[in-house]
């Protein structure tokens, strides 16, 4: 039995400014603030947050499990895991809980969502359907980021009357777009039990994947390390920030 997990990383304004905390990140923007209302308090950006944040997990998971439908694999289907429902696939630790207490403490949040139950053993082909199950996750982010810079587009262009509706659901937006970005990056990060971990496992041959496999026991905690200590942001912030200038740029933004 595979269980993927959904990790992922948040932060008001991608990530924390330099304070006396040694673990935070170094600081650096993952958009132009001129993009994102640099006023919006914690509050707000927790509020405007939910939904995009909610969708980009929810349908993470969801394309996980339709993917494993497709190649064979029932058990998320029989365990309802396909429901657009996002009760079916919040970890109450780790999706609310240990987010919102680091948010209100550090200013930055990491989380994961209810793993999916996938068998490899349903698949016809166990390496190259874990590995496309696996790639469904961030496929699903990077078709949400595409959606969401639509809807900043529409939305930027509306009359300076529909303000109050226009500029809350342009900072929605763009933090959709931001985080359904930052969620795929994240996920793609070769190491175990991370997406991309899974899709290296599935792709290398089978001395060397069942090699890296065997680093998934310690792989949360040494993504948590170099999340705190601010090393993976060196290498992932400069990505996040090229996918997401070309997908505003593609929109016109």
């Amino acid at each position: 039995m595979v269980r993927g997990h959904n990790l992922c990383v948040y932060s008001h304004h991608c990530s924390p400014k330099l304070k006396a905390n040694p673990f935070a990140p170094t600081q650096t923007n993952c958009y132009d603030s001129q993009m994102l209302d640099s006023n919006l308090s914690t509050a707000q950006l927790i509020l405007i947050s939910i939904i995009p944040v909610l969708f980009a997990i929810v349908l993470h998971e969801v394309a996980h499990g339709w993917a494993a439908y497709r190649l064979g694999d029932r058990t998320a289907m029989m365990l309802g895991r396909l429901s657009l429902n996002p009760i079916k696939h919040i970890d109450p630790i780790g999706t609310i809980l240990v987010p919102l207490i680091l948010i209100l403490t550090v200013n930055f949040a990491f989380g994961w969502a209810k793993p999916v139950p996938i068998d490899w053993r349903n698949f016809k082909n166990p390496k190259r359907d874990t590995a496309l199950v696996a790639i469904a996750g961030p496929a699903a982010n990077l078709a949400m980021a595409l959606g969401w810079g639509l809807i900043a587009a529409v939305t930027a262009i509306l009359p300076d009357s529909l303000a109050a509706f226009s500029q809350p659901m342009l900072n929605m937006a763009f933090i959709g777009v931001f985080f359904n970005v930052l969620l795929m990056v994240f996920n793609l990060i070769p190491v175990p039990p991370t997406d991309g971990g899974r899709i290296a496992v599935s792709l290398l041959p089978t001395p060397a994947g069942n090699l890296l496999s065997k680093v998934e026991p310690f792989g949360l905690i040494l993504l948590l390390l170099l999340i705190f200590t601010g090393v993976l942001w060196q290498f992932i912030v400069p990505i996040i920030q090229i996918i997401s200038a070309l997908i505003f740029s593609l929109f016109g933004l």
